[in-house]
């Protein structure tokens, strides 16, 4: 019997709601049903799987049946020291957690890479800067979104500037100006207060994710999803930004046969090469523009909401495969061919 644990940072009691300023309480309400998705999507999967034992963090919000293994923290317990724990009781944990402020980072090494389901460090580290992930793919000449000095020349008319965390994740605090003299006077409030800020081009198209299983012959592309990001048409009264609202995704929008999903694939399989050590479920977000195609924004190295259905669309269990794609011993994938190597089908 192999024995997993499944630790979800918001569900699992990473963020205290009684702690949360009332400003954040819309956001993080938000952040915390992703995260419910994300992990109940995970530990049914893995239920439905003949030898594994699963169990997953939970919080004392949180009602949770008594006939399903969970864990709590114990109180004032650091969530980094409350993972290690249980992760020892494990032969793996999979951890779902932002990348912001180095926590997944943290996280990796709390769980140690014996028993971790996840990305190597290394893909962790790089993907975890918005800035360094372009800097990389741009090096591989994939179109990227490079991060910017503020206070640049070069402002051509009609191009828009987003201001947003360099690790952030779920679309938080990030700021979308007309002008980059805002902009770069957003940049610098927030690099002054500590916040490590990254200023970009704002790309306008289409956009878009691709959920993958990165496994030791190469990434399967599983879907191409549209992410719903709303921004207004003006900014409030007395501001100049447009707050960017993200309102979830629609996962397998774009057939993968099609000429646009075929050219979505084969950019997978480059920002794949271009990033050695992601593996398992990865996502890549970017923006279909319409005159110079697909432009990444970001690259995921841990499981995202559009997981939650896809075993159900794909007529076969996701995470079995994934635990194929990690090498964990006794787990065939049940995909068929079971990865796409670097290409072509294998």
């Amino acid at each position: 019997m192999t024995k997993i644990f499944v630790f979800e940072y918001l569900t699992g009691g990473g963020i205290d709601p009684e702690l949360a300023g009332a400003g954040s309480l819309a956001d993080l309400s938000a952040l915390v049903v992703e995260g419910r998705v994300m992990r109940d999507a995970l530990v049914a999967d893995l239920r439905d799987i003949d030898g594994v034992e699963v169990s997953f963090a939970s919080s004392r919000f949180e009602k949770v049946d008594a006939n399903h293994a969970h864990h709590v923290a114990e109180p004032n317990e650091p969530m980094t020291r409350f993972v290690a724990r249980v992760a020892r009781e494990h032969d793996y944990a999979w951890i779902v957690a932002p990348e912001c402020d180095g926590l997944l980072l943290r996280l990796y090494d709390a769980v140690g890479a014996a028993r971790w389901l996840g990305c190597a460090k290394e893909s962790i580290r790089v993907t975890s800067s918005k800035g360094a992930t372009a800097a990389c793919l741009a090096a591989r000449g994939i179109a990227a979104t490079p991060a910017l000095e503020p206070h640049g020349d070069d402002a051509p008319p009609g191009a828009r500037w987003v201001v947003k965390p360099d690790d952030g994740a779920g679309g938080l605090d990030t700021y979308v100006y007309d002008d980059l003299g805002h902009a770069s006077a957003e940049y610098d409030a927030r690099a002054a207060a500590g916040r490590n800020p990254v200023l970009q081009r704002w790309i306008e198209g289409e956009s878009l994710s691709l959920s993958l299983i990165c496994g030791p012959r190469g990434p399967e592309l599983l879907s191409i999803n549209r992410q719903r990001i709303g921004l207004p048409e003006e900014a409030a009264d007395g501001h100049h930004e447009r707050v960017v609202e993200f309102s979830g995704v629609d996962i397998d929008r774009i057939d993968r046969r099609s000429v646009q999903g075929r050219t979505l694939d084969a950019l997978a399989q480059r920002v794949v090469a271009a990033l050695p050590g992601l593996r398992g479920f990865v996502g890549i977000d970017l923006v279909w523009h319409p005159e110079r195609g697909p432009v990444v924004i970001e690259v995921n190295p841990r499981l995202t909401v559009a997981y939650a259905g896809q075993s159900a669309r794909l007529k076969r269990n996701l995470a079995r495969d994934l635990l194929a794609a990690h090498g964990v011993a006794g787990f065939e994938s049940e995909a068929q061919p079971r990865f796409r190597a670097f290409g072509g089908l294998s």
